[in-house]
């Protein structure tokens, strides 16, 4: 079972999902909060998987909890919960570490297909969101990455291509003739020449960089 926690100030939003998650296989909700604050005082004793969060709100911000979240307890996969006008947050959000991204108004699937992918250490990056985030008009608001960055090689930069058009490691590693484990060894050398720790974050950048057709 995967331990899901709603984080978002908005009751509706939590009673939509909550209704969605109580039916759901394989998931079991353990908890809402009503701000990163309240989120952060749960954790110890919710012990969740992943964690829907929210990215404005009021006692504590998503980012701020994502911050603290991931030095705290990095096991945890956190999925932003967000609408088209917080693109600038969003990437923000992914560079500190978020694994991913819903829409509001997601579908049920798309919900549950990203949760199940975020509990395995992955990333569903939907192309469309993808390409609002990583827009022209967002330049300049993503932090520079490391030096080390001109030092991709030619086959990390062909797993970076894939993962931004939402490949799962499965698929980058069929697609490129190479194991699946070969695929997720290119993955941590990236993470450690951006300096990020997951794959939405390392596509936001290498996209920012003009790495990615």
């Amino acid at each position: 079972m995967i331990r899901v926690m709603i984080t978002d100030d908005h009751l509706i939003v939590r009673e939509g999902l909550r209704l969605i998650l109580e039916t759901a296989d394989g998931i079991e909700l353990v908890g809402e909060a009503k701000d990163g604050a309240e989120c952060l005082e749960l954790v110890p004793n919710l012990n969740p998987n992943v964690i829907l969060m929210d990215l404005q709100m009021l006692r504590m911000d998503g980012i701020t909890a994502i911050e603290q979240l991931r030095k705290k307890y990095p096991q945890i996969a956190i999925v932003i919960l967000t609408t088209y006008n917080e693109d600038d947050l969003m990437i923000r959000a992914l560079q500190s570490g978020a694994r991913g991204y819903l829409l509001k108004d997601s579908s049920r699937e798309n919900l549950i297909d990203t949760i199940q992918a975020a509990a395995k250490g992955e990333t569903l990056l939907k192309p469309e969101i993808l390409a609002r985030v990583l827009s022209p008009r967002s330049s300049g608001k993503v932090a520079s990455a490391p030096s080390s960055i001109s030092s991709l090689t030619e086959r990390e930069l062909e797993v970076l291509q894939l993962a931004s058009h939402g490949e799962r490691n499965k698929e980058i590693a069929y697609k490129l003739g190479i194991t699946e484990r070969t695929v997720k060894a290119h993955l941590q050398s990236i993470y450690q020449k951006f300096g990020v720790d997951s794959k939405a974050a390392a596509v936001a950048i290498a996209a920012q960089k003009g790495l990615l057709n």
